[in-house]
């Protein structure tokens, strides 16, 4: 896979998470205060690998702590930290990890679509973007600017661009939707180009801040 800034700054994570996936991008917030803002407290953050938020996924809530290769189950205060944190024992509904990158904190989702109810929150100080594409193949763009919702979208559907009553995605982002192709990868793609961001792959497996939501659905 080419992961070079020219070639393949974001546009990657549409191949990297191929079920499902939730990208957001928070102007001006640390990972941090990006988690807090989505309702994370500040001590139930817990740094995660990519891999060790998948295990907690999709763990069977009845099987063994030693079934999770990233954890010593044996390890009582890690596990207690887990468990207090929300990780445990049950799955947590979703999982939001997040990091920065070229004065923007950025989340991934590997299922749910969590980060996408608090866009206000997230573009307090600026802009943010939520791109999501649930676990059927449909997409869909979130824009706020300063504390506001700005518009809801679907890349592949630009008559049905003006799903919140805010300025239509043309007018307000100037993308433009694909006659062919996948609209959430136009759109990633779209914001390599505008905001000349390149996020490493490697830097998004490794440990990252991470939040577990509880009451979000899934994609």
């Amino acid at each position: 896979m080419n992961r070079g800034p020219g070639e393949n700054g974001l546009r990657w994570i549409a191949d990297a998470y191929n079920v499902s996936f939730t990208f957001t991008l928070a102007e001006g917030l640390s990972p941090e205060e990006l988690l807090r803002s989505v309702g994370a407290e500040e001590r139930h953050i817990v740094p995660l690998t990519r891999s060790a938020a998948y295990e907690l996924l999709v763990r069977d809530e009845d099987g063994h702590l030693s079934d999770l290769d990233f954890l010593d189950w044996e390890d009582e205060a890690e596990v207690a930290r887990l468990t207090s944190a929300g990780f445990l024992p049950a799955p947590p509904e979703t999982i939001v990890r997040a990091g920065s990158v070229a004065g923007w904190a950025y989340a991934l989702e590997e299922f749910g679509c969590h980060t996408d109810t608090y866009i206000p929150a997230l573009s307090e100080r600026g802009r943010a973007f939520v791109v999501h594409r649930n676990a059927k193949g449909f997409s869909d763009v979130g824009y706020g600017l300063h504390g506001k919702a700005v518009t809801w979208f679907e890349p592949g559907l630009p008559d049905l661009s003006d799903l919140s009553d805010g300025v239509p995605a043309e007018a307000a982002l100037g993308f433009v939707a694909p006659v062919t192709g996948a609209g959430d990868v136009a759109f990633l793609r779209f914001l390599e180009d505008e905001l000349g961001i390149y996020l490493p792959y490697e830097e998004t497996e490794a440990e990252l801040p991470a939040a577990a939501i509880t009451d979000a659905p899934r994609g």
